[in-house]
């Protein structure tokens, strides 16, 4: 994968600090911890339904001390703000082209150095939906890494990591089992998200 704003020392460190402090003074809290078996993990994006959703994404895992990389929609990485959203950690994905996404995404996975959390937004939109994507959980099942419940919840101004899942095989049953723990999380725009 490529150099990222988290693997960049002195920045990491600064923006680590700045991050927690604008939480904080922003009435903003952190939950849960990152386990060591989890250092490899794909890390749910919900709900995702604003543009905010992204720097506090960011801060949350700086304050966590992630080293994550994120799928973002193609057009984010145009001139001229391309490489600064790939130093974020961003990754284009282009919808509108049938592409192997999955296997690429879990064959980086395996392929990474060190530990990696890739961030997938179920919803594949900021718009309302109520179907989610599975690319998540098939990244995760071919990587043969877990599933880790991150969340931004605007109600209660939290955000973090919750459960740690492990796919069973069974889609629909995961699904459920996932849906049901974002199930009181609010997004900036509620009425956007379903779970």
């Amino acid at each position: 994968m490529h150099h990222t704003i988290f693997d960049t020392p002195v920045v990491n460190t600064l923006l680590r600090a700045f991050s927690r402090f604008t939480l904080r003074i922003t009435g903003w809290k952190v939950e849960g911890a990152l386990p060591v078996h989890a250092a490899k993990s794909v890390l749910i994006a919900a709900p995702h339904t604003s543009n905010w959703d992204l720097p506090y994404t960011l801060m949350l895992a700086f304050s966590l001390r992630l080293r994550v990389y994120w799928m973002g929609k193609h057009s984010l990485f145009k001139a001229p703000f391309g490489g600064v959203m790939r130093w974020l950690g961003g990754i284009p994905v282009d919808r509108s082209q049938a592409n192997n996404l999955v296997a690429s995404s879990a064959q980086a996975m395996r392929d990474a150095d060190g530990p990696m959390q890739l961030i997938v937004p179920p919803e594949g939109t900021r718009g309302k939906t109520r179907h989610w994507k599975t690319g998540f959980y098939f990244i995760a099942q071919q990587a043969g890494v877990p599933i880790v419940l991150a969340f931004v919840d605007y109600g209660r101004k939290v955000g973090g990591l919750g459960p740690v899942f492990e796919p069973t095989g069974d889609v629909e049953r995961d699904m459920a089992s996932i849906k049901a723990f974002y199930a009181p999380i609010r997004g900036k725009n509620p009425t956007q998200f379903e779970a």
